[in-house]
């Protein structure tokens, strides 16, 4: 267990030096983490410990996950500082999955065959994305606490004992304060192994007890009172003398009660739903579904399946045929079933399914390798077979560690921009901002925001309208109406608020953005009750595409409006008479024309700017041909091109950060650096 926890801590070290070299990746004289969600979780934490975000309903309480709490406390009580806890954390539990593994080995004579499927789990191209140093997430858990219950129930029923099922029982409740997200899939491998001992053990004397054990550690009691309760009842279960009888109808009578008061099938079957399907039933307003955008939650090629679970597609096919042999051999092991089973529905569901089936698929190909080396008899030959068939299903894992670049999530001044936002106003001021920003605009500047990494739904709506309309009005006038309607209705989702979405007296929101344009407008800007700011970043040119998807729809039908162009590019070759662009396109620099795909366009305005060293922005635009509506915008500074049309182009985003023009009316440039500019509304 020492050297495969060991093992899957200096395979993820590699990362650690990688970004050791970058100095742009460290803030606070520590690397800083490569998940967006990690924030969310840091923050209250840094609540907790700082008194930090006191005015923001959406930072978690220090109880609600383990995540935050073993945070909060190691912080605490450690001699490191926070972040240098969350870096570290996904990997120091992340990889405890080796001893579940071995241990289920080892319980059916296997130690071995345990032992290279806990080094081929702990660093599997899934596993090892999401449980990373850097990677802070519940996904620390995911796999891990799963695969403790499935050794803990194997265990219960190979050695007939009720005080593993007390053990499993006891991990079942803390599961969804550990990982909410796989409460389904617990459900079901409980399902599976009261269905299974039903099966094969109902007249044996454990197996009445253990059910009803599994099926109280399900019901919908808040965790430390079943933590309390489970050791009551297994020494109640062990020391009273109950009828076989009487208890096979408490055992059918909790397990009925579990599924129906936890609303187990159907809480699987929504879950599972959810990711499946992509269309809503729409009653009111119909919103732009924020799942078709996320990829993780998208269908995903058959060879990507097999390397994020095996590594590689032979040691995929070789893993399930492994699996099939050890589910025919060993019939415990038909309770890890839903592990397998969602890690496959990642194929339809999306790719964040696969890493439930790691572990499991890699118990398979070791077990199939074990099988084979087996047909020589001799003890030596057959363990330098094992090591050589697993070392050569790590490699591609390994290789794939080593390729796995993947950045902080902000770069030091990105990080350093949001510290001095910190030092402006207070914690009751909000920032509008993409919800891609929300949880690190949280944490490194201590300010909220109306949408973020599980907030964006249908207020989504408004902050790509703010962002990209070309009404300056609208967009100040929409800031300050959305953060303090969010306030007063006691955070409710402002956009059902504004628009009374679903009621009988549902507000036209074409009419009402309209009217928000107008000079002298009938709606009531309310009076404000603290700061708003916009944060504008460079890094969100590579989504604006994306961004402007959620308001070029029309809420009363669902209709998509005019696709708007907006190409970020850089010039792959740059002649007297022909910039050619990466993505393809070029520009005939003599006649202003863009040969984008097959199509001749003629370039409405050829548009300079550069940041200057004092901070401006000169801009220099020629004029071409003015019944065309695509210009294009270079960002000297960023050697970046943009293809865009005139709508894009008028947009708050380009206005006020490539163009750096804005109404001072309503706005206040108040922070200014080439990552990122943030106005205050003067509303």
């Amino acid at each position: 267990m020492a050297v495969a926890y060991l093992f899957s801590i200096a395979v993820r070290m590699i990362w650690i030096d990688w970004a050791s070299e970058i100095p742009e990746f460290y803030w606070n004289g520590q690397i800083m983490i490569n998940t967006n969600d990690g924030y969310y979780f840091a923050s209250a934490a840094q609540k907790e410990l700082f008194g930090t975000l006191q005015h923001n309903p959406r930072v978690p309480d220090l109880w609600m996950t383990a995540t935050i709490t073993l945070t909060y406390f190691a912080a605490k009580f450690l001699p490191f500082s926070l972040d240098t806890i969350i870096l570290y954390m996904p990997g120091i539990v992340s990889s405890l999955v080796v001893i579940p593994l071995i241990l289920i080995g080892r319980l059916y004579g296997m130690t071995w065959t345990g032992f290279f499927a806990a080094l081929l789990a702990s660093v599997t191209w899934s596993y090892y994305n999401r449980t990373m140093f850097g990677y802070y997430d519940t996904d620390m858990f995911s796999a891990m606490a799963p695969m403790f219950i499935v050794y803990f129930l194997m265990a219960a029923n190979h050695r007939r004992s009720i005080g593993y099922a007390l053990a499993a029982s006891i991990v079942l409740a803390l599961y969804p304060y550990l990982y909410n997200q796989g409460k389904a899939m617990v459900f079901a491998i409980s399902a599976l192994y009261m269905a299974y001992v039903w099966w094969r053990h109902r007249d044996e004397p454990f197996a009445y007890p253990s059910i009803i054990l599994v099926s109280v550690a399900l019901l919908p009691i808040f965790w430390p009172i079943k933590l309390l309760l489970l050791p009551l009842m297994y020494l109640g279960l062990r020391r009273i003398q109950i009828a076989a009888s009487t208890l096979m109808y408490i055992a059918l009578g909790m397990a009925f009660l579990a599924f129906l008061a936890g609303d187990g099938f159907n809480f699987i079957y929504t879950k599972l739903m959810r990711y499946a399907q992509r269309e809503e039933a729409i009653t009111g307003l119909h919103f732009y579904n924020v799942v078709n955008t996320i990829r993780e939650a998208g269908h995903i090629p058959f060879d990507l399946l097999a390397k994020r679970i095996s590594g590689s597609v032979p040691a995929f096919i070789l893993a399930i045929i492994g699996y099939c042999l050890l589910l025919w051999r060993q019939r415990a092991f038909l309770i890890t079933l839903p592990l397998m089973g969602l890690g496959l529905f990642a194929w339809w569901g999306g790719l964040r399914f696969t890493v439930y089936a790691v572990p499991i698929a890699a118990f398979g190909l070791v077990y199939l390798f074990h099988q084979i080396a087996s047909f020589t008899k001799k003890a030596k030959i057959q363990y330098a077979l094992v090591t050589l068939f697993s070392a050569t299903a790590l490699f591609p894992n390994i290789a794939h560690v080593i390729d796995y670049k993947v950045p902080t999530v902000f770069k030091a001044p990105e990080a350093s921009l949001l510290d001095k936002l910190k030092q402006i106003g207070n914690d009751k001021d909000y920032v509008v901002a993409w919800w891609d920003y929300g949880y690190p605009i949280w944490y490194y500047a201590n300010k909220n925001t109306l949408i973020d990494g599980a907030k964006h739904q249908n207020d989504n709506f408004l902050i790509s309208e703010i962002l990209t309309t070309g009404s300056q009005l609208e967009a100040a006038r929409l800031s300050r109406i959305a953060v303090e309607t969010y306030v007063a209705s006691d955070y409710k989702t402002v956009a059902n608020t504004l628009f009374k979405n679903g009621q009988p007296d549902q507000i036209d929101p074409n009419q009402y953005l309209a009217e928000l344009k107008k000079a002298k407008t009938s709606i009531l800007i309310p009076p404000k009750t603290r700061e708003v700011f916009i944060y504008l970043p460079y890094r969100m040119q590579s989504i604006f595409p994306t961004v402007k998807v959620f308001s070029n729809i029309d809420l009363k039908t669902g209709e998509r409006k005019r696709s708007p162009l907006f190409l970020a590019t850089t010039a792959r070759k740059n002649t007297k008479d022909t910039i050619f662009f990466a993505n393809g396109a070029k520009l005939d620099k003599s006649k202003g024309v863009l040969h984008l795909g097959q199509q001749r366009v003629p370039i409405h305005a050829f548009i300079v700017a550069e940041v200057l060293q004092n901070g401006n922005t000169k801009v220099h635009r020629q004029s071409l041909y003015p019944s065309s509506t695509v210009s294009i915008l270079y960002a000297k500074s960023y050697g970046q091109f943009i293809i865009l049309d005139n709508e894009m182009l008028d947009s708050l985003y380009v206005k006020l950060f490539f163009l750096d023009q804005y109404d001072p009316t309503l706005f206040e440039k108040i922070i200014s650096s080439p990552w990122a500019k943030v106005f205050k509304i003067k509303l």
